[in-house]
């Protein structure tokens, strides 16, 4: 009997032991992991505006140094006007959105929204980025979701992503119509007049594209006032704080 009370003992002992390195391990890591969460969502938004290279190794610090270089993140009302600081959480309905802006020579090439959309497992976390016209996609990525290794899961693959640039988020009248995922090849399963709307759908993913279509749409729509002051204003739309109407 008194065996076995040390080998309970021994036994509890150890699960104390390795419970507590494991959490100070965990918690000794955490600011590394956030680190490398940021570092990934920074070179996803690179990504989206060929600013980096799917195909080349970055440290944490090159991507830090190219993102601050060339973008800024700044938040605007779903009315697609500039928050002010006071503002924050306010707006229209009480909602601020995070938009990115990817600058060259003083002019706007483009503006990148979060992607979040439900999935089949979980949710699917990306960027997509528009050109200055309002309506052009010029890259899209995901960097985080839950779909199935080679079915749902194709979506973070290279091939799938670069099928949404250059489709557009307006019909011909102008009119929102966001970016939809096929059942299959676009040329077959879309009407032509249809086909700059589309992408192509991955084979036995047809629920993980419907859903990343829905979550899109709904993305898309909530940053359509933002689409519509580029559409509108072109390379003059500059989503710039307001000048005092005081100044000379």
């Amino acid at each position: 009997m008194p065996e076995t009370i040390k080998s309970i003992g021994f036994a509890l002992g150890m699960c104390l032991v390795c419970g507590l390195l494991l959490t100070a391990a965990a918690t000794g890591l955490q600011p590394m992991q956030e680190k490398n969460r940021l570092s990934d969502r920074q070179k996803n938004v690179l990504y989206t505006v060929d600013l980096a290279s799917r195909d080349k190794a970055y440290t944490p610090e090159q991507i830090r140094d190219i993102y601050e270089k060339n973008i800024d993140e700044i938040r605007v009302s779903a009315a697609g006007e500039i928050a002010e600081p006071a503002e924050e959480g306010a707006g229209q309905d009480g909602q601020i959105l995070t938009i990115y802006l990817y600058t060259k020579n003083a002019e706007i090439e483009n503006y990148i929204i979060p992607i979040e959309s439900q999935g089949l497992w979980g949710k699917i976390y990306g960027y997509m980025a528009l050109e200055n016209d309002g309506s052009t996609v010029a890259g899209f990525t995901v960097y985080e979701h839950s779909e199935t290794p080679g079915l749902g899961g194709e979506i973070e693959k290279q091939w799938f992503q670069e099928n949404f640039e250059g489709k557009k988020i307006v019909d011909r009248s102008g009119g929102f119509v966001a970016v939809q995922i096929a059942k299959g090849d676009v040329d077959k399963r879309v009407p032509e007049e249809k086909e700059p709307h589309y992408v192509d759908g991955i084979s036995g993913a047809t629920l993980t594209g419907r859903y990343l279509s829905e979550g899109l749409e709904k993305t898309l729509s909530r940053y359509e006032p933002v689409s519509l002051c580029f559409r509108k204003q072109r390379l003059s739309c500059r989503l710039q704080e307001p000048t005092d109407s005081g100044d000379k």
